[in-house]
């Protein structure tokens, strides 16, 4: 990712992932299919908003730094796992 702004940018959206043994393998955005070609990282956070009175279960977010690639776009992409949604959201992209 050199020369690319560590940030990156930021969306926050809903996406439809494909997993392997919990693993993100495809993803679809903007209508575009997006093959992972390589997991750069992963991570586990809590959800912030997590009480031990409300919730027996830990809330947690996984995330997956993925190298992807469609037929007319390819880059680094952020993904998010929320375990309580099920819900899968793209975080951030770096072209």
């Amino acid at each position: 990712m050199r020369g690319v702004s560590p940030v990156g940018h930021v969306y926050g959206v809903p996406v439809a992932v494909t997993e392997h043994e919990g693993r993100p393998v495809r993803f679809v955005w903007e209508r575009r299919v997006y093959n992972v070609r390589h997991i750069v990282d992963h991570w586990i956070t809590l959800r912030s908003d997590w009480s031990p009175e409300v919730q027996e279960h830990l809330p947690q977010r996984a995330h997956w730094r993925v190298e992807a690639g469609s037929t007319v776009a390819s880059g680094v992409y952020e993904l998010r796992h929320d375990s309580t949604s099920g819900e899968w959201l793209l975080a951030r992209v770096w072209d």
